[in-house]
């Protein structure tokens, strides 16, 4: 077994733990989280991650509300990933918020949640205000189980491949989007590599790294911080992400990403 191997199998075997670390630190972070930023109030949509249901995003949702987000989950039950149900009914829950809160919606999507919310942007970018996925591993074919991802994600990801409509291959999700996007990763990653979490950074694209666990995404206190800064953003002036000079320590910082 080489050192990466036994890396990535550390990294896997301690997610839980670190992610109940994270859950943690947020009671702790939580004082700081206050004067999180808050922007314009638009329509917000969280997709979850494969096996998991809205459940698994209601701390990020709620901490969105309390920033005066109007902010739902998808209501499709447990994500098994792309089937027929899915990719035909997300563009028209898309298009529902958007008419409801009349504007683009942003959409926040944690693992596989982050390439439905990028191949969103392609198909209705009319709809879409920007895209933030938190630990998704869109630059591999298929977006998870690509050839050679032997990753946790991608073994779970290809037991449900029978069910999947959507065709297995890149689609240019690695790319530039027509929106505003930010692709949140982490080397700690214990699921999905990393690596295939960033994307071509660009004027309106960006990669910011943070020390989480893949499971703790959802709810440590750097990705919550990050997400509304995000939303803060104008639709006309988006900029790049800087953190607060205090916070600086908890992005850290890889070539090619706008953060540090």
């Amino acid at each position: 077994m080489t050192d990466q191997d036994r890396r990535r199998t550390l990294l896997a075997a301690t997610e839980p733990v670190r992610a109940a670390a994270s859950a943690g630190a947020l009671a702790l972070a939580y004082p700081l989280l206050r004067g999180a930023p808050r922007g314009e109030p638009h329509g917000v949509l969280v997709l979850p991650g494969l096996l998991a249901s809205d459940v698994s995003t209601v701390t990020l949702r709620r901490w969105l509300a309390g920033l005066g987000y109007p902010v739902v989950g998808w209501e499709l039950g447990r994500n098994r990933g792309p089937t027929k149900e899915i990719t035909d009914e997300l563009p028209r829950l898309v298009e529902r918020l958007a008419e409801r809160h009349a504007g683009p919606v942003s959409i926040v999507g944690q693992s596989l949640g982050g390439i439905y919310a990028r191949r969103l942007a392609l198909r209705v970018p009319r709809l879409v205000r920007q895209v933030i996925s938190l630990g998704s591993p869109f630059g591999l074919a298929g977006g998870g189980g690509g050839a050679g991802d032997d990753s946790p994600g991608a073994r779970a990801y290809a037991r449900y491949r029978h069910l999947h409509a959507v065709p297995r291959g890149r689609g240019g999700l690695g790319g530039g989007l027509p929106v505003p996007s930010t692709a949140v990763y982490s080397r700690w990653d214990g699921v999905v590599d990393w690596r295939a979490c960033r994307q071509q950074a660009g004027p309106r694209a960006e990669n910011v790294g943070v020390h989480a666990s893949h499971l703790g995404m959802g709810h440590d206190p750097a990705v919550l911080w990050l997400v509304a800064d995000r939303l803060a953003q104008t639709r006309e002036g988006w900029e790049p992400f800087r953190p607060p000079a205090r916070l600086r320590f908890l992005y850290p910082r890889e070539d090619g990403d706008t953060a540090g």
